[in-house]
């Protein structure tokens, strides 16, 4: 083959330090539009952002060149010095260490983009803590409950690839 041909859907997720609530509305979209710019800037595209006041969760598009953590790493860096920059919050503002990527096959997209528009009616009913454990259980990835990390073994590894990305049936049930 002469070009390179891909389409690689992540759903990333990821919490304010020590799930402050400090995205306001008031500042929840702007923030979002700018992760959104940034992102564009780094060669992501985001397709759909949205969240609550604790967390986010971003539909990317990534080329495979690009690493999902140095993608996060560089999204949160920068917009978290950005609002503290821009004083648009009361306290300092900082993202958790940690986040989540999970693939998403093309047959799943319209339902993970429609799961993430309604992130504040999906959290009237279920709480952050629970939702992640969901998309744990549902990706067949063992929590370390002492750490609330992940564990990594071959055993999650293959059963991610083996896994499909049809999130939304386990998350709304």
């Amino acid at each position: 083959m002469s070009h390179t041909y891909y389409k690689v859907w992540i759903h990333l997720v990821w919490s304010t330090k020590d799930r402050e609530p400090l995205l306001h509305k008031g500042i929840r979209q702007t923030v979002f539009d700018h992760i959104r710019e940034k992102a564009r800037a780094e060669g992501v595209q985001i397709d759909t952002i949205n969240g609550t006041q604790d967390h986010l969760h971003c539909l990317v598009s990534i080329e495979p060149k690009l690493s999902i953590s140095e993608v996060v790493n560089k999204l949160k860096g920068e917009s978290s010095h950005w609002i503290n920059a821009g004083k648009m919050t009361k306290t300092h503002f900082a993202w958790q260490n940690a986040f989540a990527a999970f693939s998403v096959s093309e047959s799943q997209v319209q339902k993970v983009r429609e799961y993430i528009l309604s992130q504040e009616e999906h959290h009237r009913r279920f709480s952050f803590t629970s939702e992640v454990e969901r998309f744990l259980k549902h990706h067949r990835i063992e929590s370390r409950a002492d750490e609330g990390q992940p564990a990594q073994s071959a055993k999650n590894v293959q059963s991610r690839r083996s896994s499909s990305s049809n999130i939304s049936h386990s998350l709304e049930s």
